[in-house]
């Protein structure tokens, strides 16, 4: 099999295979999505690693940032800008977010240095309590209509161009009650995508995002919910299954949280009460 040809930064490469079927066997050329590194600075420290699909790494490193709470808000961000390997200068797969002048970051936490793959997302936070350190339980009155919910995966399918390509990349939508569609991220990572989203809203001084839904392609777990609520964002929907801890913490925190949200049923894990017949 030949390597794949890669383009700088490209979100997906051009691939030899072997499609195989009951009548024989065609050689072809494939798109497959890409997945790289991206080494996460703050004010030129490391403090993590991911792996992503290129694109929108200024959005990723801020919501990141941000959910991990390393970062408060936009109000601490002096400019993120991404760092040359020189040795390979045409990567960009290093990126520094300077804090504002005089801001000490020290007590937050982030020393601690972890690699996070794109299937793995939130490493070394395992409890609840932890998380309502840094997000308490929402208290709103967000509600939406259950044929809104019923409308969102084909809204979200609709807008994928990337998984068009490759078939190979989840998606992250935001939407407001009446189900239009606010904001879309792609990535090989779900919790990557939702860091897109919420790091675009950083970015634009846009947080906290109550009266929104984030909706994603594949399942829930426990990080999804986890960024979700530090955002503020009141509901969780999902095309699959939410995993028990996500279940749990979206209950402690009144959050409403949706599974199986596809051909005209779902499951509501958490929040019920959130969604109108």
């Amino acid at each position: 099999m030949k390597t794949p040809v890669r383009q700088t930064n490209a979100r997906a490469v051009s691939a030899h295979m072997a499609r195989l079927r009951q009548e024989g066997r065609e050689e072809r050329e494939d798109r497959i999505a890409v997945e790289e590194p991206l080494e996460i600075r703050l004010g030129g420290r490391s403090v993590a690693v991911v792996m992503r699909t290129p694109g929108e790494d200024h959005e990723l490193a801020a919501g990141f940032l941000f959910t991990e709470g390393i970062l408060a808000g936009q109000e601490e961000v002096d400019h993120i800008a991404h760092c040359r390997d020189p040795k390979n200068p045409t990567l960009c797969n290093v990126i520094d977010v300077t804090p504002k002048a005089g801001l000490d970051l020290s007590q937050r936490g982030w020393q601690r240095n972890f690699v996070s793959s794109s299937s793995c997302g939130l490493c070394g936070k395992l409890t609840i309590e932890s998380v309502h350190l840094h997000a308490p339980a929402l208290d709103d009155d967000f509600r939406v209509a259950a044929g809104v919910l019923l409308s969102l995966p084909e809204r979200l399918r609709s807008g994928q161009a990337g998984f068009d390509e490759t078939g190979g990349l989840h998606a992250a939508g935001l939407f407001d009650k009446k189900g239009r569609l606010l904001l879309l991220r792609e990535d090989i990572g779900r919790h990557n995508a939702v860091d897109k989203i919420i790091g675009a809203a950083l970015l634009k001084d846009d947080l906290p995002l109550g009266s929104r839904i984030l909706m994603v392609s594949g399942r829930t777990s426990f990080e999804i919910v986890q960024k979700a609520l530090m955002a503020r964002i009141p509901f969780v929907a999902a095309v699959s299954a939410a995993s028990s801890l996500a279940v749990e913490l979206a209950e402690s925190s009144h959050m409403g949280l949706v599974g199986f949200l596809r051909g005209g049923a779902m499951n509501a894990y958490a929040g019920a009460n959130r969604i109108v017949s």
